[in-house]
Parts: C-alpha cells; sequence; structure tokens
C-alpha cells in the first residue's frame, strides 16, 4: 500500500514471502507489535497457530518488530512467526509495516504481551465471514481482569475518549481502544491509515466509518498482561494524541456547528440593534451588545469557513465524510454567486457608511449619537463582504484543483 508513516521507513522482510497463489495461501493472518517482548511474545505466537489449526484454517503470524534490544526477534522465528522491522518508532508505525507484510484476506491484531487471549480470535473470522469488514473487541462486555486496566483507563480515559469518538464518527461503539480487532485487507485498503502512534487504533475505526464499513462489536476479555517492563502507553501523552487526532477529523463539532452558532447569533444581535438600543425586560442591550454580535457574526464567518476547508481535505481520504450539507453547497456554489453576495454586503456596509457621512456634513460636525449603532453596522458588514469574497476564491480554487474530472459535482 505504501502507507508507511514516513518515506524513509524501513520494510525488511526476514523470510520468504507467503505462496500468494490460492492453493496454500493464508488466509487469516495475526500481526503482533513487538517491542521488547520476548517474555511473552512466544506464547502469543503459540496460541495464534494453535488457534489457526482449530479453526481449520491457513494462518500465519507476522511479527512487527519495533526496534527490540532483547531476543524478541529470535523468540518469534523460532515459534514460528514471521518477522518484519519497522525502524520508525510508534504502535501505528509497527502495525502499519505489518499489516502492509500481511498476506491474508483477514488481519486480527493485537498486542504481545498476553494482555488478549489469542486462542480465542475464531469469533473475529466468524463474524468475517458472516460479512463484517471489521471486528472490534469490546473489553468492558467481555470483562477485565483485576488489574489488568488502570482506573483511570477505566473509568475515565477510555469512556470519554469513547463517547467523544462515538459523536465525531458516528459509530455506536463501547470501547474504541480495544487492543484486539480484525478487519479485512480489502477494508485496510479504504481505511488508509497513517499516524504511527497510538492514535492509529482511533483512525482505523475514524477510517472504516468515514469509508462506509460494516463494523460489527464482540466481547474480549482483557488480562494482567505478563511483561516485566514498564508499559509503552503513556497515560496523558497518548490520551492526548487520540483526542487531537479525534477533533481533527471532526470539522463538524470542531469548525461547523461553532461556526453556524457564532455566525447566527452574531446576525441576530446585528439586526435587534442595528438603528439603536433595545431593552429586554431589565436588561439593556446596548453598543456593547451590538459589539459583542458585530465580533461573534466575524469569528463565526471565519470558523464556518475554516470548516469548510476542513471538509474538503478530510473527503481527499474518505469521500463519503462530505455529507449532505457540502453536497448541497457543492451544487449551488459558482465563484460569481459567492462574489456577488460579499460585493452586497460590502455595498451595503459603504452605503450605511455613505449616509451617515451625509448627515455628518449636514450638521455640520455636530454630535453623532445616534449613528453609533449604524456605524457599527456599516463597519461589520464591510469586513464581512470582504471576507466572503476572498473566501469565495480559496473555496473555488479548493474545489476547481479536487473537480478536473468532474467526480465532485453531484
Amino acid at each position: 500500500m505504501g502507507n508507511s508513516p514516513q518515506p524513509d521507513a524501513v520494510l525488511m522482510t526476514e523470510s520468504a514471502q507467503a505462496d500468494r497463489g490460492e492453493s496454500g495461501r493464508p488466509l487469516v493472518s495475526a500481526v503482533m507489535p513487538c517491542l521488547n517482548e520476548e517474555l511473552t511474545l512466544g506464547i502469543c505466537v503459540d496460541k495464534a497457530l494453535r488457534a489457526f489449526r482449530a479453526m481449520g484454517v491457513a494462518g500465519e503470524v507476522v511479527v512487527a518488530d519495533n526496534g527490540s534490544t532483547d531476543a524478541s526477534v529470535e523468540v518469534a522465528r523460532a515459534h514460528g512467526a514471521r518477522v518484519v522491522h519497522q525502524l520508525v518508532k510508534g504502535y501505528g508505525a509497527a502495525l502499519q509495516t505489518g499489516i502492509d507484510a500481511a498476506v491474508g484476506d483477514f488481519i486480527i491484531m493485537g498486542d504481545a504481551d498476553e494482555s488478549y487471549d489469542w486462542t480465542a480470535i475464531a469469533p473475529f473470522v466468524e463474524e468475517w465471514r458472516k460479512g463484517a469488514d471489521m471486528v472490534m473487541g469490546n473489553r468492558f462486555r467481555g470483562g477485565i481482569k483485576p488489574d489488568a486496566m488502570p482506573a483511570l483507563h477505566r473509568y475515565l480515559g477510555n469512556p470519554v475518549l469513547s463517547f467523544i469518538s462515538r459523536l465525531a464518527f458516528r459509530v455506536p461503539l463501547g470501547d474504541f481502544h480495544c487492543g484486539m480487532r480484525g478487519f479485512s485487507k480489502a477494508a485496510y485498503e479504504k481505511m488508509r491509515p497513517r499516524t504511527a502512534g497510538m492514535e492509529f487504533a482511533t483512525e482505523l475505526i475514524a477510517g472504516a466509518a468515514r469509508s462506509g464499513l460494516k463494523i460489527v462489536e464482540i466481547p474480549v476479555t482483557l488480562y494482567p498482561d505478563k511483561r516485566n517492563r514498564p508499559p509503552h502507553l503513556r497515560s496523558f501523552r497518548d490520551g492526548w494524541r487520540h483526542l487531537r487526532f479525534i477533533v481533527t477529523y471532526a470539522p463538524h463539532y470542531l469548525y461547523l456547528i461553532p461556526g453556524a452558532s457564532m455566525l447566527a447569533i452574531g446576525l441576530i444581535l446585528q439586526a435587534l440593534l442595528a438603528t439603536g438600543p433595545l431593552q429586554v425586560g431589565r436588561t439593556y442591550l446596548g453598543i456593547h451588545y451590538l459589539a459583542l454580535g458585530g465580533l461573534l457574526m466575524l469569528i463565526g464567518f471565519n470558523v464556518l469557513t475554516m470548516g469548510v476547508i476542513a471538509k474538503l481535505i478530510v473527503a481527499d481520504r474518505y469521500p463519503l465524510a462530505l455529507g449532505g450539507k457540502m453536497m448541497a453547497l457543492l451544487r449551488v456554489f459558482s465563484l460569481e454567486r459567492a462574489l456577488t453576495l460579499g460585493g452586497t454586503l460590502l455595498l451595503a456596509g459603504l452605503a450605511i457608511a455613505g449616509f451617515i457621512f451625509r448627515l455628518w456634513l449636514q450638521r455640520a460636525g455636530g454630535s453623532m449619537d445616534d449613528t453609533v449603532h449604524p456605524a457599527f453596522v456599516a463597519g461589520h458588514l464591510m469586513v464581512l463582504g470582504f471576507n466572503v469574497m476572498f473566501f469565495s476564491f480559496i473555496f473555488h480554487l479548493a474545489i476547481s484543483e479536487r473537480d478536473a474530472d468532474g467526480s465532485w459535482r453531484p
């Protein structure tokens, strides 16, 4: 696929590739990322191979070594695994290398520290055979053994990040960060993951959701790991990396909803206070509220337009992410219409400013306090008009570059 996270990433296969013909080719590939797992790696490899025999399927184990300094590589080879190396550090980097090297039609990934039972992978294969593109494990449904997961992760980190992910990607999964999951190689080609760190786990689900793939969830049990070293996971660093990815790839929530809300409130305040202050019950809405309205209107428009561009960027990887509203915008948008709208706003602001200037001349420099509100509105309209006009050129450029073959237009 060429999806390694760095252009200079090194992939070295230590044994010949398996036969890719129908005869004798592995149906299922178990991929295990590895960084100094000599104590448990052999056990995991043995369990996966035993599971393949019990299911009666041809399978392989691919160990994606991420720079181990212990005997992990030797242990993996001795127990019958195929080893590939990834010199770029990171959970996602290692897994991408292992998955790219796997030859099975179905991939099952999981940790090599004995925290998951590799003999219990049959349900993943069964769900795939029933038509699932991705099969997720759920540790909260399957059971978390004592001391298997820190309380911070179990009661705060995982539930909160999973909740945010459900909103962002609209996938009803209960455990977004389970380390054991399966997917078809064809589905993986559509997901197009790129991240090198722990956020790779979230990126896979985001890619599946954005690509319209069928995702199912099955219970799995999480056991205390058997490693004799500190965990590679860093709670706050890796939690932030997950959150950063979720928010970045959810422009609907990061930009569009906040931007549209601020723009709407700002426009309402501008309309209500355009000619002067307003008394609503005991609340006096004066020039300060008008200034606030202008601020919200302009910031809201800018955030909203950033969200539109972000949607186009996300759609470069996941075309289905455009959504109905963006498709409707593409149907009606033209540079000329947008320039006309921006020009109309600009001229409206100039017209109000011209009227105020005429009054100033008539009053020979007298008091202009009664024109403060219209003057604010005039300035806001002119700035908004300029913003609309300049954004229209950026948007036109973006869709023109992407629409050379006409595929973007509904």
